[in-house]
């Protein structure tokens, strides 16, 4: 899979990447954490052709699917990344993101489990140094309880809240990008949650 078009290599030599010589030029960049079967992404990236796009997932099996649709005829402003999300500052200097996707993340509803979601504390640390100033998190899920969690953790750790959506679909937002989960779960008549969060700053009321 290494070899496929699109698929970073992560061994040491590419640690921190020089993301415009990458991607072959300098462009605002937007990452997904957790990018499934990749629907989401793909579409992203076609639709918005000057933004460069890079897809996080720690499953081999599962970005096998989403980097084999990248394949006919493979975009040139998008790359896939396989690691985990807990390791991304090792592959992106700090503030240099200008907005994170997290699409229907596993929720891990049970307490002990806390640190593994993606809108933990030590996770939000992460994501407030590898944003630019003014950078922004887009969330989206089902889980109702996992959507009021993460909400009160973005409040808690002095992230700016907006655009809140307890219904999406009946909510009047225009800009949606479908993913394969959110499809099914459309149909099946559930509704979706979605916010954006944007970087905290200091305790003294400065950027990071």
């Amino acid at each position: 899979m290494p070899d496929m078009p699109g698929v970073l290599e992560t061994g040491a030599s590419s640690y921190q990447p020089d993301w415009a010589e990458v991607f072959g030029r300098k462009a605002a960049i937007h990452v997904e954490i957790g990018v499934g079967k990749g629907d989401f992404i793909l579409s992203a990236a076609m639709k918005y052709p000057h933004i460069d796009f890079i897809g996080i997932e720690k499953s081999w099996t599962v970005l096998y699917i989403a980097a084999k649709k990248n394949q006919a005829k493979p975009l040139r402003n998008l790359r896939f990344l396989p690691i985990d999300a807990a390791t991304a500052g090792l592959f992106f200097p700090s503030g240099q993101i200008e907005r994170i996707y997290l699409n229907f993340s596993d929720p891990w509803p049970k307490t002990r489990h806390e640190s593994r979601r993606l809108t933990a504390k030590e996770k939000l640390s992460l994501y407030n140094k590898l944003l630019k100033p003014g950078g922004q998190v887009h969330l989206k899920t089902d889980q109702k309880g996992f959507f009021r969690y993460s909400l009160g953790m973005f409040i808690r750790e002095g992230w700016s809240v907006g655009k809140l959506c307890k219904d999406l679909y009946r909510s009047g937002f225009e800009e949606n990008i479908p993913t394969e989960f959110e499809q099914r779960f459309l149909l099946m008549g559930q509704p979706i949650y979605r916010l954006e969060a944007w970087r905290a700053a200091t305790e003294t009321g400065q950027d990071v």
